[in-house]
């Protein structure tokens, strides 16, 4: 078995997992101040604290870590074996590892990349590439028998061998070693390199020293070169065993392949100082050495059985390699896999510091203008607020003012326009008839006659003066008001609150109004008993006379003065009689007038005869006959359309004096409206600059607390970075400084 003394890939192992764990907190944090820069950025409300290329620059170091990461995430070295094909780096692995883990020899040519690797358990399993199956291996011969059995695998495939740690020391340090299929039974090295080569620590190039360096090993190494900057390479020239046949010629070999490998080392690939190139190239027989320490691992002397002359001095070239190749990778590969990260990780801190520091100054200076701001717009609302108390007091009084001055107007017009409503009902022409339905259009058409013919005389005289009143009313209010909205909202506000035209409606409905008339058209002699009692009497008593005189049967029409109407002393007004009492009252007066009509007309008449003589009474007669039949003659068509005419009048001008307060009141209450609702519409300008102040209040608030949280933020995580700095610079001392 191998020695105990500790092995110098200790170091490489705890430097590993030290700046493993410090880039996975730098990680954390880069994430952390990515998401703050993102979210800061992203938020609308927060412009100009975090500027584009902040947030780009920090999101590509994000990525960055995230891949150094998944490099450092490996808790072991990796090691890989290039040769030709049959140039014995099985053996090599096999030999260093202190047992025969892989397959070599003849019919065990390796057509895969297999990678051994150490395992806690005590049994000893492989996995192929993209399958998670465990496959058990006790013996070498089982692992080249599942090899060559495995259909699947395919030329360049990867086979991961699990070892027991407990069988290889080399294999509890963490060391991950891979052999390779020959570099000459393939032209897809890119892809080798890419698949395998890139993490890999250290190279060791297997060539037969049975022949020198070919181009193939050389082409490969090239291209290694070229992907990877300066990589540890080893080189071994194996089966140095054959040189002990002709030792004349030993060192003039050892010698000619010595100068090769220099010359590739150091001038082509240029990896390695002259110097240094020396103890990386060794002459080795690696089935002899896995002879020896086989046979001393079973107790034997390790140089027991057949081996050739000057085994000890190859067998110690082998241990110099071991030991060289340990120290190489203790020493070199932790300053050339962590030195270039522990630089690029300080360089990432010190750029997240001057982002956190931008972030908080910028911050600041946004959250003084804000306080600012929110200041202003306080006192602009109460100053709004304020001033809108006062205006709308003042404007109230403006328009009642105005309400007033409109109903004086309207009632003034109107009274007027009714005593010339005899002129207007004069004005009308159509044809009349007394026919019940003739007279039934004819007073529709009056009544349209008339309400339009009011309308317009009521416009003519009142509307202008109304309009100009209005608008300078309006334009008051806005000129008051203007002052309290935001300039945009001034310019937009002939559109917003437009001062239209207004036109009055004064709504007389003269059809419903006089819809009670009822015309009497009737022929009617000035001389007769009912004219001359409506003479003497007057046309109610008249009329009461007369109805009570009347048989129900025959009721007369009612004339202008039975229209119904409201009566000037409604309280004196007598209830109207029951059928009964008419009939009771009727026979009761003809009987009362029979008697005193026959006895007045006796006495009357005798003393008229003894006083003037008959011709007197003749010719009174027959004037009053010939009255009679002018008047009746000259009642034509003509005649009643002017009595109707006359009737409506006064039926017209009673109605229409009723409503001339209400009418005064509407047009007073349509400019109330009017003026009101322009009112109105400046305070929901006024309002609605009200909600936006206290919105910009309230989101400068938020903003405020905001950009605070983000002054926080931005300090802790500056504080976070000073933390790594200081953990970093303790690795460097520890690990990367010269000792």
């Amino acid at each position: 078995m191998a020695d105990t003394n500790p092995s110098p890939l200790k170091h490489f192992v705890l430097a590993k997992k030290k700046i493993t764990a410090i880039f996975e907190q730098l990680l954390d944090y880069v994430t952390e101040g990515t998401d703050f820069v993102n979210e800061t950025y992203e938020n609308p409300e927060l412009e100009h604290i975090v500027t584009e290329a902040g947030l780009a620059e920090i999101q590509a170091y994000k990525n960055k870590l995230a891949i150094i990461g998944e490099v450092l995430s490996r808790r072991h070295m990796k090691v890989a074996f290039f040769g030709r094909t049959s140039s014995g780096k099985s053996s090599v692995i096999n030999a260093m590892l202190w047992d025969k883990v892989l397959p070599s020899g003849i019919g065990h040519t390796t057509n895969c990349f297999l990678s051994v690797e150490g395992t806690d358990g005590d049994k000893a399993y492989l996995m192929t590439e993209g399958s998670d199956e465990k496959k058990s291996v006790k013996t070498v011969n089982q692992l080249a028998h599942a090899l060559h059995m495995d259909k699947d695998l395919e030329a360049g495939c990867l086979v991961h061998v699990f070892w027991p740690k407990a069988k290889c020391a080399l294999l509890r340090d963490d060391l991950v070693l891979v052999d390779s299929p020959g570099t000459d039974v393939t032209t897809e090295l890119d892809s080798w390199i890419d698949k395998f080569c890139l993490d890999a620590d250290v190279f060791v190039l297997v060539a037969n020293s049975e022949s020198t360096l070919m181009n193939t090993e050389k082409h490969f190494f090239h291209k290694v070169n070229e992907k990877l900057s300066k990589p540890n390479i080893f080189i071994l020239n194996n089966r140095w065993d054959a040189s002990a046949s002709e030792p004349e010629y030993m060192e003039d070999v050892r010698k000619q392949h010595m100068e090769r490998c220099l010359s590739f080392l150091v001038d082509e690939l240029k990896v390695v100082d002259p110097s240094e190139a020396q103890n990386r190239i060794f002459f080795v027989s690696a089935k002899e050495v896995l002879s020896a320490r086989k046979q001393k691992a079973q107790g034997m002397p390790e140089a027991g059985g057949a081996l050739a002359e000057g085994f000890q001095t190859r067998f110690q070239e082998f241990q110099h390699f071991e030991k060289v190749f340990e120290e190489c990778i203790s020493q070199s590969a932790v300053r050339t896999k962590f030195e270039q990260h522990t630089v690029r990780a300080k360089q990432v801190l010190d750029t997240v510091k001057n982002i956190m520091d931008s972030i908080n100054v910028a911050a600041a200076d946004q959250r003084v203008r804000s306080m600012e701001q929110r200041e202003d717009q306080k006192d602009r609302l109460e100053f709004v607020r304020n001033q809108l108390n006062l205006l709308t007091d003042d404007i109230k009084l403006k328009i009642k003012e105005v309400t007033e001055e409109v109903a004086n107007k309207v009632s003034s017009a109107m009274t007027d326009e009714i005593c010339r409503l005899s002129v207007l009902v004069d004005e009308f022409c159509s044809d009349f008839h007394p026919s019940l339905q003739v007279l039934k259009l004819y007073k529709g058409e009056l009544n349209k006659h008339i309400e339009e013919g009011l309308g317009k005389n009521l416009a003519d005289r009142c509307s202008s003066e109304v309009n100009m009143s209005m608008y300078q009313s309006q334009q008051n209010m806005i000129e008051n008001l203007k002052p309290l909205l935001p300039s945009g909202v001034q310019n937009q506000l002939h559109v917003l609150v437009p001062c239209r035209k207004f036109d009055l409606s004064y709504d007389l409905n003269c059809h419903s109004l006089c819809a009670d008339f009822q015309e009497d058209i009737t022929f009617r002699f000035s001389l007769g008993w009912t004219a001359l009692v409506s003479r003497f009497l007057g046309p109610k008593n008249a009329h009461r006379m007369l109805l009570g005189m009347a048989e129900p049967a025959f009721a007369l029409p009612r004339s202008l003065a039975s229209t119904p109407c409201i009566a000037s002393t409604p309280t004196l007004a007598p209830e109207n009689p029951s059928q009964e009492e008419l009939m009771v009252s009727l026979v009761t007066n003809l009987a009362s007038l029979t008697s005193r009509t026959s006895m007045t007309i006796i006495i009357v008449g005798g003393v008229v005869w003894r006083t003037v003589g008959w011709k007197v009474i003749s010719l009174s007669l027959s004037m009053y006959g010939l009255l009679y039949l002018y008047e009746r003659l000259t009642w034509t068509t003509k005649a009643k359309e002017r009595a109707f005419k006359r009737q409506f009048v006064n039926y017209a001008t009673e109605k229409l004096q009723m409503i001339v307060s209400f009418t005064s009141r509407n047009c007073s209450h349509q400019v109330q409206q009017e003026m009101a609702t322009t009112f109105a519409r400046l305070c929901q300008q006024v309002d609605i600059t009200e909600r936006n102040l206290e919105k910009e209040i309230a989101q400068l608030s938020k903003e405020i607390d905001q950009l605070e949280k983000i002054q926080s933020s931005s300090k802790q995580l500056r504080k976070k970075a000073v933390q790594l700095e200081e953990e970093l610079d303790g690795f460097t001392k520890q690990f990367l400084q010269t000792k």
